[in-house]
């Protein structure tokens, strides 16, 4: 993406809340060449794996492109070492009650 390479991951199974619709996906991103900070965006939407069977979209590689021009824009820098960046993308996201 623009000249760099990155990696992301969902965690595969739901955390406790996650699978209870309770709180919503996140997924984690970092540089590939260069590991650094990781970002952490936490999307609108519940986890594919949630045990009430929820309707979950997936998240899209533009979408992924997308959180991290955001965060760039933030104050992101992905080389350097620190705590992890996060990126609150939830607003929207409603939990199953």
């Amino acid at each position: 993406m623009d000249g760099s390479t990155y990696r992301w991951r969902l965690r595969g199974r739901p955390t406790y809340v996650q699978a209870l619709a309770m709180s919503p996906l996140a997924y984690a991103v970092e540089h590939a060449g260069a590991p650094g900070t990781t970002l952490v965006v936490t999307t609108d939407r519940p986890h594919p794996g949630n045990w009430l069977g929820t309707s979950a979209s997936p998240v899209l590689p533009a979408q992924v492109a997308d959180s991290i021009r955001t965060a760039l824009t933030a104050g992101w820098r992905p080389q350097s070492p620190g705590s992890p960046f996060h990126l609150d993308r939830s607003a929207g996201f409603r939990p199953s009650h």
